[in-house]
């Protein structure tokens, strides 16, 4: 399925669905100023905030004992790469392995497993969603170089493997830590569909102005406590 850490080619569109290809700006100065404004933003963020992300760790180890503060797991970035991706554990132990048992639940059309009340979420998991706490250690795959601060969310290799030619279009940028989509305030109500258009949306609008207009609303989104 995999050859040198990069997915292979993505089913077509289905019929009637938009598959007209976007358009995308070829700014080389905007990329180079991007990339050293990720390292810059994402290298003072892990060091201001890494006393409140060992305590983070702390809890989540108090909270279920036995299991590791941190969750790891495969997602495709730009061009189908597959990258380690990071965050806090906010499941249980055996989240994994308990998923298949749930996916005639989800409440999300398209490949995207979303329900609103998973049983497999802890105590403390569930506050950090909310707060989108649990999204902190990717700041990590961001200073990598894996993702940027802003652009679409990385998909997992099971659902990258049924996006239609008009869904892989995600995937010729950078993902990111946030996007459009974090932003809307009822972001869990929206369709794969409408989560697809917001990403295109910002392929084709993506500058720097963008990038902090979706910066400054995701401190209010996670201000507000809108996260999943």
């Amino acid at each position: 399925m995999l050859e040198d850490n990069v997915m292979q080619p993505l089913k077509t569109a289905d019929s009637g669905e938009k598959d007209m290809p976007i358009r995308i700006k070829q700014n080389r100065s905007y990329e180079i100023v991007k990339r050293l404004q990720d390292i810059l933003l994402s290298g003072a963020a892990l060091l201001v905030l890494w006393p409140f992300m060992l305590i983070v760790a702390l809890i989540i180890v108090i909270d279920s004992p036995g299991a590791s503060p941190f969750y790891s797991q495969q997602r495709v970035g730009k061009n189908g790469k597959v990258f380690t991706f990071y965050k806090f554990r906010s499941m249980c132990a055996d989240a994994d392995s308990k998923l298949e048992s749930l996916l005639n639940r989800n409440e999300m059309e398209g490949p995207t497993f979303k329900i609103k009340e998973d049983p497999r979420i802890t105590r403390f998991g569930k506050f950090i969603r909310k707060c989108s706490i649990d999204e902190l250690p990717q700041l990590i795959n961001v200073f990598k170089g894996d993702m940027s601060i802003v652009g679409p969310r990385p998909g997992l290799i099971r659902e990258v493997e049924q996006y239609s030619e008009y869904e892989a279009q995600r995937m010729l940028i950078v993902p990111g830590l946030t996007c459009y989509w974090q932003i809307q305030p009822k972001r869990n109500e929206l369709t794969f569909g409408e989560w697809v258009a917001l990403d295109i949306k910002y392929i084709e609008e993506r500058s720097f102005f963008t990038d902090w207009k979706i910066i400054f609303k995701t401190f209010g989104a996670i201000f507000g406590m809108t996260g999943i």
